[in-house]
C-alpha cells in the first residue's frame, strides 16, 4: 500500500493509460467474436468462478516475474492484479454496452455478468501487459537496474527463478494469444478435416517455430561458459514451451466446450491444431511480455 501512495498522481495516471491501452490491444479480437459471446450466455457459474481464479493466478505470475517493478512486494503485487482485473471489467462492459452486446433494460443480471467476466478475464492479461511493457520510461528502467545490483548476487537470483519465471511467461502468452483463436469454429473444422499427416505436420512446425524463437530470443550474445550446454537447453526450453501451450490449448477448449461430443483424436487434433498458434505466443512471450 505505501509503494501505491509514494507513486505521484502523474506515473499513477500513466500506469492506467497504459493498461487500458493493452487491454484493448491484445483483446479487441475477443471482443468482437460471437463465440465469445455464446460462451458468455452459457457458461456455468462454476466454469466462471474457475476463469477468475485461473486468471489472477497469471496475472499474480506476471506481475511478479515480469512487471514493470521487479522489486515490488508480494502485497503490491496483490494489489496490482486486483486493479488489472478490475479495469479489465470495466473495460469489457464498456465496449460491450457500446457494440450492443449487453442490454440494461431486456437482458438478465445474470447473462449480462457471465458475458463481462469472459470478456474481462483476457482483456485484464491484456491490461496487466500494458501497465508493465508499454511505454516505460528511463527513470524506471534505471531504478529497476540499480535495485537488482543493490542486491549483490542479482543475476543469480534470476537464474534460480529463470525456469519458474520462463514457465509463467509461456503460460501467460499461450494464453493471450491462443485464446484470441481457441473460441472460433475454425479450429474444430481444422482438426475435423485434418489427416494424421498434418497433425504431425502442425507438431513438427510448432517445435520448429519454438526453437528459433527460444535461439534468437534468450541465447543471442551465450557466454562462452554457457555454450556447451546450448543445444540441450534450447531443445529443453522449447519442449517446456510446446507443453505448457498444449495444456493451454486444452484447458482454453475444455472451457469453450470443444471437447463435448467429441472422440479422443479429435480432442487431440483440435490441441495440436491450436498449439501451433498458442506455442508462438508460449515461445515468444519472452519477446513480447517479458
Amino acid at each position: 500500500m505505501k509503494e501505491s501512495l509514494s507513486r505521484p498522481v502523474s506515473q499513477s495516471l500513466k500506469e492506467y493509460a497504459r493498461g487500458i491501452t493493452g487491454g484493448l490491444l491484445f483483446s479487441f479480437p475477443l471482443l468482437y467474436t460471437m463465440e465469445m459471446w455464446w460462451a458468455g450466455f452459457i457458461a456455468s457459474p462454476a466454469q466462471l468462478m474457475l476463469l477468475v481464479a485461473v486468471t489472477y493466478l497469471l496475472l499474480l505470475g506476471y506481475n511478479r516475474f515480469a512487471g514493470m517493478r521487479e522489486d515490488a512486494s508480494w502485497r503490491s503485487v496483490f494489489v496490482d492484479s486486483v486493479e488489472e482485473m478490475g479495469i479489465g471489467i470495466a473495460l469489457s462492459f464498456c465496449v460491450l454496452l457500446i457494440l450492443n452486446r449487453i442490454t440494461l433494460y431486456d437482458m438478465s443480471v445474470e447473462e449480462v455478468m457471465s458475458k463481462v467476466v469472459i470478456e474481462a478475464m483476457a482483456v485484464s492479461i491484456g491490461v496487466s501487459v500494458g501497465t508493465a511493457q508499454l511505454g516505460v520510461n528511463k527513470e524506471e528502467d534505471e531504478q529497476g537496474s540499480d535495485s537488482l545490483k543493490a542486491e549483490g548476487g542479482g543475476q543469480r537470483g534470476n537464474q534460480d527463478r529463470g525456469k519458474v519465471a520462463t514457465a509463467v511467461l509461456a503460460l501467460c502468452g499461450a494464453i493471450l494469444v491462443g485464446g484470441n483463436v481457441a473460441p472460433t469454429e475454425e479450429i474444430l473444422m481444422i482438426a475435423v478435416e485434418a489427416e494424421p499427416v498434418h497433425v504431425l505436420l502442425m507438431a513438427l512446425v510448432s517445435l520448429l517455430l519454438g526453437t528459433v524463437v527460444v535461439y534468437f530470443s534468450d541465447f543471442k550474445g551465450t557466454s562462452p561458459k554457457m555454450s556447451g550446454h546450448l543445444a540441450y537447453t534450447i531443445l529443453y526450453d522449447t519442449c517446456i514451451s510446446y507443453l505448457i501451450a498444449l495444456g493451454a490449448s486444452a484447458f482454453v477448449l475444455w472451457f469453450f466446450g470443444r471437447f463435448d461430443n467429441m472422440s479422443f483424436w479429435n480432442a487431440f487434433a483440435q490441441c495440436i491444431t491450436l498449439g501451433v498458434i498458442a506455442s508462438l505466443g508460449a515461445s515468444a512471450g519472452r519477446l513480447l511480455i517479458k
